[in-house]
């Protein structure tokens, strides 16, 4: 089945489809309209800042099979649709509850009053549907539709692979099969010696405790200490 694929090393943080997730998911579906909506529009994506400043990463449910909220979910809000392979949530099952946001491993989901929920002031969980509707008009997903720089690209996996649209998993699936996976030599060796050094280190703080308790200075030796004692 077909999916939206992130390429987050193309992201540069426009948000154009934050933008574009919330006005799809609308009543309106007027950019100039939406956000004068009661309850407003919410996105479906978020667009996360990434380890450096230059580096965006476009976060979205993946949609996952078997999905952890679904297993989760105490009133079967949350279900697969069978034809597009997409978890979605019937927001008039939905109690709010946040099992689903417990184990989601993504962090996708958030909790907003919605249109389609049982009342304007309960809030229910929000996450990418993959633009369903669309899909079932032969049309692609919002945020695909509206990405310029193919962060955000369509289609089937094994195809997007072929066409080298997602570079970043062929690298890394070439690589896997090119080197082992398992670094050479003991990767905590660094920690080992750090152990070692500091178990010498106490053991010579302590010799040198006893020596010094004894009269034997570093340096003195033990002759002149006594001379020492019987000139006075």
């Amino acid at each position: 089945m077909k999916t939206v694929f992130i390429n987050p090393e193309r992201c540069i943080g426009c948000l154009q489809c934050e933008l574009a997730c919330a006005v799809e998911h609308s009543a309106t579906k007027d950019e100039s309209l939406a956000f004068l909506e009661d309850p407003v529009p919410r996105k479906r994506v978020h667009v996360q800042a990434g380890p450096v400043p230059t580096f965006a990463f476009p976060n979205r449910c993946r949609h996952c099979d078997p999905a952890p909220c679904l297993q989760v979910c105490p009133t079967a809000a949350i279900y697969r649709d069978e034809e597009h392979g997409l978890v979605l949530i019937d927001e008039k099952k939905c109690i709010g509850c946040a099992m689903c946001a417990v184990v989601c491993p993504f962090d996708v989901l958030t909790f907003h009053p919605v249109p389609e929920g049982p009342s304007p002031d309960v809030a229910v969980a929000v996450k990418c549907d993959g633009c369903v509707d669309r899909l079932s008009r032969g049309d692609t997903p919002a945020c695909v539709e509206v990405c310029k720089v193919d962060a955000l690209v369509f289609g089937d996996l094994n195809d997007l692979m072929a066409e080298g649209r997602v570079r970043e998993a062929g690298t890394a699936l070439a690589a896997a099969g090119a080197i082992a996976t398992v670094p050479a030599g003991d990767p905590l060796g660094p920690w080992h010696a750090w152990g070692t050094a500091e178990v010498a280190a106490a053991s010579a703080a302590a010799a040198r405790a006893s020596n010094n308790a004894n009269g034997h200075g570093p340096g003195a030796d033990p002759g002149d200490i006594e001379n020492e004692g019987g000139q006075r």
